[in-house]
């Protein structure tokens, strides 16, 4: 698998995610999801399974160095004393001393300035306890902003982003800055299976419709795709994206499924104004 660089983070192209997993399902799956060979297992505390997955990584018996691992701070917990205090939380569920890229999980829902945030996130990366910063469904003048506060880099920006949802803004601001998209919602919550589109493209290469989602996110440069299931079978399927390759001209026709009101996830109160 190959991994995206940014701002001194190399991150695996292709991570698991935990969004909506339960905790049963997450010692169920995650196990096979790292036997299968993910590396990049995302989580956050908004999820209530850190200790699940803490757990599945400290019995796969794979080394922690080998295993790059995402977390959250959800947003009743940006002030500094209280982000400190959440992140050592965290730690103590992941069972590890560092998680490798720290998250603030939404730009809204906290009257706290992104200054003080961003001085937490800075102050826990430089304690080793953090080893890369980044922001979770910030508008490109987020991602300013972001930049702009903080001393250290910041690695990425973790946004809704399938087939359906044009992201060119999100995409040319995190460039600028030698930062990364990471992609949630890469199925656009059951959408990409059925569109005619993707199975088509899908059956030149031998490919389901997921699969052709799925490449399609990382073979944009700077792009990290998140996938999730709680099925093993699709668990392998979701992993076979590295051995095919896209034509220009069907990741073209691929990005021409986005309209206007393709976005799927946008929580009052949490969410920003977004970028048109």
């Amino acid at each position: 698998m190959h991994a995206v660089t940014s701002n001194g983070a190399h991150i695996p192209a292709l991570g698991f995610g935990t969004f909506r997993m339960s905790k049963d399902e997450v010692l169920r799956i995650l196990p096979q999801a790292l036997r299968i060979g993910f590396r990049h297992i995302d989580t956050a505390q908004a999820y209530g399974n850190e200790a699940e997955v803490g757990e599945s990584i400290r019995q796969s018996g794979i080394p922690r160095a080998d295993i790059f691992l995402t977390t959250k701070v959800w947003v009743d917990r940006y002030r500094h004393d209280a982000l400190i205090a959440s992140v050592d939380e965290s730690l103590r569920k992941l069972k590890t001393d560092h998680v490798d890229l720290l998250l603030l999980h939404w730009p809204g829902g906290s009257d706290v300035p992104m200054a003080e945030r961003l001085g937490a996130l800075n102050e826990v990366r430089a304690a080793g306890k953090v080893r890369h910063i980044g922001i979770s469904n910030f508008n490109a003048a987020q991602m300013e902003e972001a930049v702009r506060l903080s001393d250290a880099p910041i690695a990425t920006n973790q946004v809704e982003y399938h087939p359906y949802l044009d992201q060119t803004k999100i995409l040319q601001a995190a460039r600028r800055h030698g930062m990364s998209v990471t992609a949630y919602y890469a199925m656009a919550n059951g959408r990409v299976p059925s569109d005619p589109l993707l199975n088509d493209i899908a059956a030149r290469h031998g490919k389901t419709a997921a699969q052709v989602a799925l490449r399609w996110l990382v073979q944009q440069p700077d792009v990290v795709a998140l996938s999730k299931t709680a099925r093993e079978a699709r668990l392998k399927e979701n992993f076979a994206i590295f051995d095919f390759a896209l034509t220009r001209e069907e990741m073209a026709a691929i990005r021409d499924l986005a309209r206007p009101d393709g976005r799927i996830v946008n929580p009052a109160g949490l969410a920003p104004k977004w970028d048109d």
